[in-house]
């Protein structure tokens, strides 16, 4: 058995494609229905049982780690009119299980160097790591991530989460060269990973798609990654490395997920997202009639 307690979620980034709305405000704070982006995943990595989340951020993006501080003040206003529609998200917020753990990362050096910062809280164990703006479908939070921390408790093999790209939009992902698993629809090895190719150089159209179990080995090969033209230490470049000595899995995700990254899928995030909670689909249904 491999017990995996802990996950990163890399949160340091500015925002850039999103300016101006996050001049001041973290991306992941923006709301995404009735809540911000970032409680949509730390609930996910919650209920899928792991126990303790390690926030990377920037010394400016504060206000993250604040958001799942109790507010004791705050609560009790609330509680005095208990027919606030709010009072559920409030008390989801307030009750959750989980332990959140800061890290700082200086300057944007790259995913890689995110969860290189992480590594005095992760120490000798596996972990997994979540990306912040690609949201899964709140119905099917439970059959992805939790899956994988799953395979990975039973066999030790670190593994990502894979999506089918639009040929179109493969130059933004890291796309991967699998090989598929006998018996299996849903399941691959995975045999490589390219960051961001142009789609006449893909090996498939499967990507990366922001959610990762690893054993501890990788921290080997990102420590010895080098940075890119940009000065950036890439995790695709470490798990390039780490699949030539080591078996990594792929799986299919189950359902949707959105990449809260750019204005558009943004806003299309937030009118599923809406229309999944009662009151605000009422209110959707009315405008657009």
């Amino acid at each position: 058995m491999h017990n995996i307690r802990k996950a990163i979620i890399p949160a340091a980034g500015l925002g850039t494609r999103m300016l101006p709305l996050t001049k001041v405000v973290p991306k992941e704070l923006l709301p995404l229905a009735t809540k911000p982006i970032i409680q949509h995943i730390v609930e996910e990595i919650s209920e899928a049982g792991f126990e303790e989340v390690i926030l990377v951020t920037n010394p400016n993006k504060f206000p993250l780690a604040k958001h799942f501080s109790r507010d004791i003040e705050i609560e009790r206003k609330v509680l005095k009119n208990s027919t606030n529609s709010f009072l559920k998200d409030l008390g989801q917020l307030s009750n959750m299980k989980i332990k959140i753990s800061n890290a700082i990362q200086h300057k944007a050096l790259g995913l890689g160097h995110a969860i290189l910062c992480s590594k005095k809280f992760i120490k000798n164990e596996p972990f997994a790591v979540v990306l912040p703006d690609m949201v899964i479908d709140s119905n099917k939070k439970n059959s992805n991530l939790a899956l994988m921390k799953k395979k990975f408790e039973a066999s030790g093999n670190s593994s990502l989460l894979l999506d089918v790209a639009k040929k179109s939009e493969v130059s933004k992902y890291g796309i991967v060269k699998v090989k598929k698993l006998k018996d299996s629809l849903n399941s691959f090895y995975i045999e490589g990973i390219i960051e961001k190719p142009k789609p006449e150089d893909a090996p498939s159209k499967l990507f990366a798609a922001g959610r990762y179990i690893f054993n501890n080995e990788i921290f080997k090969f990102l420590l010895k990654e080098r940075p890119d033209s940009q000065g950036e230490i890439q995790l695709t470049g470490a798990i390039s490395n780490y699949v030539k000595e080591n078996p990594l899995m792929g799986f299919s995700l189950n359902g949707k997920i959105h990449d809260c990254g750019n204005k558009e899928n943004y806003l299309l995030a937030n009118l599923e997202f809406s229309r999944k909670d009662k009151n605000l689909n009422k209110i959707l249904k009315k405008y657009f009639r």
